[in-house]
C-alpha cells in the first residue's frame, strides 16, 4: 500500500509539472483578442489586433475577458482531464484529487 502511494506522489508530481507546461488559446471577437493561458490556470500572454482598439474601451475590455474566460475553461478542462490520468483505475470518486 505504501509503494503504491508512493508511485502515486512520483506519477502526480510529473503530472504537475506537465499541467504547466500545457498551454490553451481562448480568443473573442472572431479573433480579435486572443489570450493563452496554462493548465494551471496562469494568464501567460493576451493579444489585441490593431483593428479591435478601433471598436472602444468598453467593447475591448468586454472582449479580453470572454477570451480570458475562455482560456481559463480549457485550462480547467484540460487540467481534468490530465489528472484524471493519475485517478484512472483507482476507484477513487471524481473531484477527490
Amino acid at each position: 500500500m505504501m509503494k503504491q502511494l508512493q508511485q502515486m506522489q512520483t506519477r502526480m508530481a510529473k503530472l504537475q509539472a506537465e499541467l504547466g507546461e500545457m498551454t490553451v488559446t481562448g480568443t473573442a471577437g472572431g479573433g480579435a483578442v486572443t489570450v493563452t493561458a496554462n493548465a494551471e490556470q496562469k494568464i501567460l500572454s493576451v493579444s489585441i489586433e490593431p483593428e479591435a482598439l478601433e471598436e472602444g474601451a468598453e467593447l475591448l475590455s468586454d472582449m479580453v475577458l470572454a477570451a480570458a474566460n475562455d482560456a481559463l475553461d480549457k485550462a480547467r478542462e484540460a487540467a481534468a482531464q490530465h489528472m484524471g490520468q493519475l485517478t484512472a483505475g483507482l476507484g477513487l470518486p471524481p473531484g477527490l484529487i
